[in-house]
């Protein structure tokens, strides 16, 4: 196989509509073309379009030739196929589903509080953060782009930091990217206050902190865990109010991160054998008795100084309607919960 650097470039249309109906593919799909070059005469046409389209992955361009996409000259070709010098190839590169990745999408956002800075949005539980293989639309960074056309020039349209899909609550996106600079700045140096109310069954009758560094699983890659050389992560606990229920003992607890470590809430409380309702990963209990069916926690305090101003901002998502009616079903007071009568901020 001839060498990279020595192959011509090839002739790409990515991204141009072309009529191709005379030759049975699709009009409203991307066309590749290149040249086969000398060198390549007689190999096997996948590892030739692997050369010549090195964005895409080898199997992905099998996967083409199989539904015939890719044609040589004005023949369908096929995988095995001997490639022939001087032949045009044309790929009709259908949409895939990344492509939608960074697009935005009109959707309703609950914004608490905004300026030309930056903005905090409380995010329903269900709503993906950032897009990634199986959501690759629809996620609250589509959102963020339609929202704010300016945000398509900052890294992550802006976004600072992510909660699960499954947790409800407040996020601080940038505007800018010296808010964005200033933010991660900020978060890094934990001086970004981020309280959290979590419902979990079990007791837990006084203060607690759990510092522990967490690191991925060493056997299961989808859940991160307690493990010794991690990154320091440190969660400091307080029970809110406790109730009896039909499924056992159930503690509220306001939650305050010193760090910021993928699921570090949920992976604490599973090292202080304390289970978050409805949480599957971790393993609090999901039973289709129970009035809620997504793990119950909520980020519902942030504070932090306005990157420009340097002004406190203290903003706060009240509980959420699934989390409440969870905690009125089991006889508690929505009083007892309520995240505006938790500490503010203070610097």
């Amino acid at each position: 196989m001839t060498n990279l650097s020595s192959l011509p470039p090839a002739h790409a249309r990515d991204g141009e509509l072309a009529d191709l109906d005379e030759d049975g593919s699709s009009a409203d799909q991307a066309v590749l073309e290149a040249v086969i070059p000398e060198p390549e005469a007689g190999q096997r046409l996948d590892k030739v379009l692997a050369a010549l389209f090195p964005q895409y992955s080898r199997s992905r361009l099998q996967q083409w030739c199989e539904a015939g996409l890719v044609r040589m000259g004005a023949q369908i070709a096929g995988v095995r196929d001997k490639a022939r010098a001087g032949e045009l190839l044309r790929i009709a590169v259908p949409a895939l589903p990344e492509d939608a990745a960074f697009a935005p999408e009109e959707m309703p956002l609950d914004v608490v509080f905004e300026d030309a800075s930056l903005a905090v949005i409380n995010k329903p539980a269900g709503l993906v953060v950032h897009p990634a293989a199986g959501n690759w639309s629809g996620t609250l960074l589509n959102g963020l782009l339609a929202r704010y056309p300016e945000t398509a020039g900052l890294p992550r349209a802006g976004i600072v930091h992510r909660l699960d899909k499954d947790t409800s609550g407040l996020m601080v996106t940038a505007r800018t990217l010296e808010a964005q600079t200033e933010l991660v700045r900020r978060l890094q140096a934990r001086t970004m206050h981020r309280q959290y109310l979590a419902l979990v069954w079990g007791r837990a009758d006084r203060l607690f902190n759990v510092d522990a560094p967490i690191a991925r699983h060493p056997r299961d890659r989808l859940r991160m865990a307690v493990v010794q050389g991690g990154k320091p992560a440190r969660t400091d606990f307080a029970p809110l109010a406790e109730l009896d229920t039909p499924w056992g003992p159930l503690t509220a607890l306001r939650c305050k991160l010193h760090s910021g470590r993928t699921h570090q809430i949920r992976v604490h409380l599973q090292f202080a054998k304390l289970e978050l309702v409805a949480d599957p990963v971790y393993g609090g209990r999901v039973r289709p008795d129970l009035p809620l069916q997504r793990q119950a926690l909520h980020a519902a305090r942030l504070g932090f100084r306005h990157p420009g101003s340097g002004a406190p901002l203290d903003c706060v998502a009240p509980v959420p309607d699934d989390i409440a009616a969870f905690w009125d079903a089991c006889g508690g007071a929505p009083e007892d919960i309520a995240p505006k009568r938790w500490p503010v901020f203070t610097d």
